[in-house]
């Protein structure tokens, strides 16, 4: 088989068994691609990629500023094929095995503070798409989902009676996620409000719970160009995204509750590490409180 053949295969190995996203598949994608360009038109089997050529590999990235994290991702994608490529009798031995990527700072993830979350969620709900805005951001926060997770919601996912939201996370792995009484006023609002956006032939078909103005169902981009609108227009003084909003629910959670392994749960982290970032910010909060109050602190 060709490196092309093999690849393709690889491919259809991610979507079906390990079931990725069109978004990873993407990133694999562009990963890969890097490191055949790098290798050039000479290569003509996976035995040509060696330790010496996978650094060489990493090396380039950094002269041409590609970031450690990125570099880190690019490595995995590098292991993950040779793992599958070694499986099948289509290569030796994983070059990337153990080559590190160059380490960067870890940035923590934004969040936003209490009284910008209260304006953003006293919109006022005047029509469809506002009622169907504010039930958006309810469950954002409300509930910690990823962008992905809400857009991908159906009317049957949601059990009122549990008050809980069936979710597909990444992997399609899913879980189920409780949500306030503040998400379920909004989403009750919603709920009524929806029929007016649909189209007569769709009324009884379309599945999706958030849809569009055209009635179908809501794409990712549209929640954010909406979140950033909104925004604006309520005077919140930041670059709103939808991820922020599970990030302030993660850390606002953890922040009252101190349980990790809970807001791991919730958040659908398959490694408690993954979770652990917003310990930092705990712990950003509690030096806050530290530096203003203790007598020995203050200045």
């Amino acid at each position: 088989m060709s490196v092309e053949a093999d690849l393709e295969r690889f491919y259809s190995y991610l979507e079906s068994e390990r079931r990725c996203s069109a978004h990873t598949l993407a990133a694999y994608g562009r990963d890969l691609a890097a490191l055949i360009e790098y290798c050039g038109p000479q290569l003509q089997d996976w035995d040509g990629i060696d330790e010496h050529r996978i650094r060489g590999f990493v090396a380039s990235r950094h002269r041409k500023g590609v970031s450690g994290r990125s570099q880190q991702r690019q490595l995995s994608a590098i292991r993950t094929l040779f793992n599958f490529l070694c499986r099948h009798g289509l290569a030796r031995r994983n070059p990337a095995r153990g080559i590190p990527a160059p380490k960067s700072p870890r940035r923590l993830p934004e969040t936003v503070g209490v009284d910008q979350l209260n304006r953003l969620l006293s919109l006022p709900c005047t029509d469809a798409l506002s009622c169907r805005d504010l039930a958006v951001m309810e469950l954002l926060y409300g509930s910690g989902l990823r962008l992905s997770e809400l857009t991908g919601l159906d009317l049957g996912d949601i059990d009122w009676q549990q008050h809980t939201v069936l979710v597909s996370g990444k992997g399609r792995k899913q879980r189920l996620v409780p949500f306030g009484s503040k998400a379920e006023t909004a989403l009750q609002r919603w709920i009524r409000e929806r029929p007016s956006l649909l189209r007569s032939d769709r009324v009884m078909t379309e599945t999706a719970l958030f849809v569009s103005r055209r009635g179908v169902r809501i794409s990712n981009s549209s929640i954010q160009q909406r979140l950033k609108k909104h925004a604006a227009k309520l005077g919140v003084d930041l670059r709103l995204h939808p991820h922020m909003l599970r990030h302030s629910f993660a850390s606002h959670l953890l922040e009252s509750s101190s349980d990790l392994r809970a807001v791991q749960e919730l958040l659908g982290h398959a490694n408690l590490s993954t979770t652990q970032i917003y310990t930092h910010l705990d712990f950003q909060h509690l030096a806050g409180v530290y530096d203003k109050a203790h007598p020995r602190a203050r200045k």
